[in-house]
């Protein structure tokens, strides 16, 4: 099963973590990497650095400069997962390196199982998606 882990928070423009920070998660990364169970993960710069579209009714995406408020609902960085359960999932992260703290507010991780094809069964448009899965595993190797 794959999942993906959305760290929750927003650093200030111009910032980045203290080396302690990068040191404990890099360390935290190569246990995850050596257990065979990351696939993807990254910081993210800040909101103020971001855009957002959002779409109406007819279809037309309308761009929204960040930064955008409530930072504990904006995602600071991302791990995709591959595990035997949600449960390993839990585990996994119980031993990341975050503390809640002042200066960086609340530590919250969300975990989110990630679709497979073969629960959607057959059809063309999933017959699509898994050839464009495929021509991607291709570029990747």
């Amino acid at each position: 099963m794959r999942v993906m882990v959305f760290v929750k928070g927003d650093m200030p423009p111009g910032t980045l973590p203290p080396e302690e920070m990068l040191d404990e998660m890099g360390s935290y990364n190569e246990e995850l990497v050596k257990a065979g169970v990351m696939l993807d993960g990254n910081g993210l710069h800040p909101s103020a650095e971001g855009v957002r579209l959002a779409y109406d009714t007819e279809g037309k995406a309308s761009v929204i400069d960040g930064p955008f408020a409530e930072s504990k609902e904006l995602v600071a960085g991302y791990w995709m997962l591959q595990v035997s359960s949600m449960d390993e999932a839990i585990e996994w992260l119980k031993r990341a390196p975050f503390r809640s703290s002042e200066e960086y507010g609340e530590a919250v991780v969300e975990i989110r199982p990630i679709f497979e094809l073969d629960e959607f069964g057959d059809s063309p448009a999933i017959d699509r998606a898994r050839a464009l899965a495929e021509e991607l595993e291709k570029k990747r190797s």
